[in-house]
């Protein structure tokens, strides 16, 4: 009987000790909950960021799902855009029914762009956030934020095309016209009708007179008639045709 008793008390003890470990834990997310708020809401980013952190690592609170996002938002804020995506994706990975993992979707390819280097240099980063956001829009193509993300996969693609031109460009100075005309042909095949494919017809076309090939600077310089009829390169590539024109005849004579 004895012993019974002592094993009630035992099991007393342990229920009331496991409910205020429990309220105690609830106390504290509260607590960090209630002062990460307040320095997010102060913009003050590096302070919200580590409470938001201590809420997530308790994993049991009513917290842990906003928590998560915003301690992403915090690193965003904070230009830790590596440190964004990673707690972006932890947020789709560890609460996929939770309602802002579109949100965070969406932000993964914003803070892939804010990363992306000048097409000087990798567009790795420019991929990526290609690719995230046509994640979102697959996905999510009812969220009002699709137009915006299609107006960042453009951006994406124009630093790409920009970086293609550079390509060319240094290619053309190299004296490589082969590899340059390779990059300029696939920029104009675009038809975007920008300044890009603009300098990129003007650059094929001084190659192929450089070539004396008059069928094909013909042909680029009835693209640009098409395309630019007031650019001002247009003038002087007519020059250059009328003048390899003369050349060939006279060549044949």
């Amino acid at each position: 009987m004895k012993f019974k008793n002592l094993l009630l008390i035992l099991f007393t003890i342990t229920l009331f000790a496991c409910s205020a470990n429990k309220n105690l834990s609830l106390n504290s997310s509260k607590e960090n909950w209630d002062k990460a708020e307040n320095f997010y809401s102060k913009k003050k980013y590096a302070k919200a960021a580590p409470l938001y952190e201590q809420i997530i690592l308790e994993r049991n609170s009513i917290y842990t799902a906003e928590s998560q996002l915003k301690l992403a938002e915090c690193y965003f804020k904070l230009e830790r855009f590596s440190d964004a995506v990673f707690e972006y994706q932890e947020l789709i990975r560890l609460f996929p029914d939770n309602k802002n993992v579109n949100t965070a979707q969406f932000m993964i390819g914003v803070a892939y762009f804010e990363q992306s280097l000048s097409p000087h240099y990798s567009q790795y980063e420019t991929d990526k956030a290609i690719d995230a956001f046509q994640t979102f829009i697959d996905k999510y193509p009812w969220d009002q934020r699709r137009s915006e993300a299609y107006d960042y996969i453009q951006k994406c693609h124009q630093k790409k095309i920009q970086k293609n031109y550079l390509a060319g460009y240094i290619y053309y100075k190299i004296d490589d016209y082969s590899s340059a005309l390779l990059y300029f042909d696939e920029i104009v095949n675009l038809g975007n009708k920008d300044e890009v494919e603009l300098n990129s017809l003007y650059y094929s076309a001084l190659i192929h007179y450089d070539r004396d090939d008059l069928e094909k600077l013909s042909a680029t310089l009835e693209k640009m008639r098409e395309d630019f009829p007031n650019a001002k390169e247009l003038s002087k590539i007519i020059k250059l045709t009328v003048k390899l024109d003369k050349k060939i005849k006279h060549q044949k004579k």
